[in-house]
């Protein structure tokens, strides 16, 4: 089983308005489709917020799940003084999906470009540029 870890702001869903109003966010393209695809071939689907806060990080669920985004609930966010990349160390992914981060400051703020080098070889690393989504991407995982 392919386990695919996803970057939602930047990469698979987008502001409206207004960047802090996270709760009016909408998906970039037709990432829905796309992730679908990828789970209908048996991919495990876990994403990746970078909201802190216990009510930013409900209003992006609650984006993924008004979308039907596959596996909406398997959302996952950094803990106190946690970095992604440590983040996604824990859940060791086949896959990791995310934008480039332009706005912010780039590969900086990446998730794979941290990632410990004994396990970097273990996981694809996969980059959008940032608002321009993934419909791009191959169907086939």
């Amino acid at each position: 089983m392919t386990v695919m870890l996803i970057f939602t702001e930047g990469t698979i869903l987008k502001h409206k308005g207004i960047i802090e109003d996270y709760n009016s966010y909408i998906p970039v393209g037709n990432a829905v489709g796309k992730i679908k695809i990828w789970k209908d071939q048996g991919a495990e689907i876990y994403y990746l917020t970078s909201r802190r806060e216990k009510q930013e990080i409900e209003d992006i669920r609650e984006v993924l799940k008004k979308y039907n985004f596959p596996d909406f609930h398997n959302l996952y966010f950094r803990k106190e003084g946690e970095e992604y990349h440590e983040v996604a160390e824990k859940l060791l992914p086949n896959v990791i999906v995310e934008d480039d981060c332009a706005s912010i400051g780039g590969e900086g703020e990446m998730v794979y470009p941290h990632i410990r080098e004994d396990i970097k070889s273990k996981i694809k690393s996969i980059v959008v540029r940032e608002f321009c989504g993934i419909d791009h991407l191959p169907d086939k995982i």
